[in-house]
């Protein structure tokens, strides 16, 4: 597996952003309100922050020895991919609400603070999201062995039959 990069999470703030633009630009020509998160977006996307590293920690403390059992290496698989996800999703949070905020501001009319709160704290959560998701990911990897070969498995001796 893969870490997650910066540019994969660039793309996924920019399909986010364009989304949100979209759609409220969508929505004020329809002649309907601009859309707004709901005030629990916030709260689920640091909970799950919280949760997934939590969720790491166990691999981490395995994968160094430090942790007293053994960690299923499919379900450190599985909480990587999670935490890989997550930051995937709170890069796609992240840019919807920019979009919603950016198709806000750039309008002649003063938007409300009540519809702009909960924008904005979906944006600050939203990095949570991605800061917990890459340290979930970082804490399920495992480091490097000394024995294993950079070039290849290719024996560099004669083989004996």
């Amino acid at each position: 597996m893969r870490r997650t990069g910066a540019g994969i999470l660039v793309i996924a703030l920019l399909i986010g952003g364009a989304a949100g633009f979209i759609l409220d630009t969508v929505l004020t020509a329809m002649g309907r309100a601009t859309f707004s998160p709901a005030a629990s977006l916030p709260t689920i996307l640091v909970l799950l922050g919280v949760v997934i590293v939590m969720l790491a920690v166990p691999v981490y403390r395995a994968a160094r020895g430090r942790g007293g059992r053994r960690i299923n290496p499919f379900q450190a698989l599985r909480i990587a991919m999670l935490a890989k996800a997550s930051s995937l999703l709170g890069a796609l949070s992240l840019g919807f609400s920019l979009g919603l905020i950016v198709y806000l501001t750039t309008r002649p009319v003063t938007p409300s603070l009540g519809s702009m709160g909960t924008i904005i704290a979906t944006l600050v959560c939203a990095v949570i999201l991605v800061v917990a998701g890459l340290v979930a990911e970082q804490l399920c990897t495992l480091r490097k062995d000394d024995d294993d070969d950079t070039t290849g498995n290719t024996p560099t001796g004669p083989v004996e039959a």
